[in-house]
């Protein structure tokens, strides 16, 4: 019953040409620490599903993603991620490009195991001419005409909480959970990293039961990465790193920047990379982005 995995054994979990799901939001309680160690890895060739923010842009200056299906690729205050930009430009990737709500109704349709859900989104849009969408009829008397969304089915999900237990119960305490139960639900297998693991939770947090987003039952295995959605924000523990979003961003005008930021702030460990970034005093104590 215990689902406590190291960082190794969690890559070592994944092959290369998966679908991945990773949850959170463009720059928000995004599983970075999870995602460096796949930048970390020999894993490639795979198809990264999500509300993307720099963890896309990442894998893709690495060379790590065949196909990219997501809604929006942003960092907010950094509106197009500059690597994202910068493969989208090059022709390198296979790309799906849906409306917000096109993408999450795939989801729910793979967490449902159905074959489709109906929608009145992207018809008369060209992504019913770039997307292979296909429409159905309603067999009921008003014979209406929706797209059918097919399932987005993961091999795995990727999600960030604040609190994880070993059996693999999960707390996310910000008021933005966003979709990623749904990531966790169309999944065959979801990896949780927490900002803190404990033995059990109904002994260590029972007053924050009802942060538990997704049963344990879709959770495969837990990480403790404290700090690890850096530099995303990660409320309202901490908020995102801006200063060091602002400094990635400028690396991709700059030859050779994603070598350079590899190798001097991701580096080969997780513990030397929040020493680059500042320690974790220093992350912790990132102010909230206010809206």
């Amino acid at each position: 019953m215990n689902k406590q995995l190291t960082v190794e054994q969690f890559v070592a979990s994944l092959k290369s040409g998966m679908t991945i799901g990773i949850g959170g939001w463009g720059p928000r309680r995004k599983p970075m620490a999870l995602v460096r160690a796949i930048l970390r890895s020999d894993l490639t060739d795979l198809t990264i599903v999500a509300y993307g923010g720099p963890e896309v842009g990442m894998l893709c200056a690495a060379g790590k993603v065949k196909k990219l299906i997501f809604g929006f690729v942003s960092m907010d205050a950094i509106p197009l991620e500059p690597y994202f930009r910068k493969a989208r430009e090059a022709g390198t990737l296979d790309i799906l490009e849906l409306d917000e709500g096109m993408l999450q109704w795939g989801l729910k349709a793979a967490a449902f195991r159905l074959p489709f859900l109906p929608t009145h989104v992207g018809l008369g849009t060209d992504v019913m001419t770039h997307g292979g969408f296909r429409t159905v009829q309603s067999p009921y008397d008003d014979g209406e005409v929706v797209l059918a969304m097919p399932p987005l089915r993961l091999d795995a999900a990727l999600l960030h909480v604040h609190r994880a237990d070993k059996l693999g119960n999960i707390q996310a305490l910000g008021p933005d959970t966003y979709y990623d139960e749904w990531f966790a639900r169309a999944a065959d297998q979801s990896f949780v990293s927490a900002e803190e693991v404990v033995d059990r939770m109904d002994h260590s947090y029972p007053e924050d039961a009802r942060a538990n987003i997704v049963e344990r039952c879709f959770i495969h295995g837990v990480v403790e990465a404290p700090l690890g959605a850096h530099p995303t924000s990660m409320p309202p523990s901490y908020g995102w790193d801006m200063k060091h979003l602002k400094a990635y961003a400028a690396s991709a005008r700059q030859e050779g920047g994603w070598d350079a930021y590899v190798a001097g702030v991701i580096g080969a460990d997780e513990a030397g990379y929040l020493d680059r970034v500042g320690g974790k005093d220093t992350v912790a104590a990132l102010p909230l982005p206010i809206f």
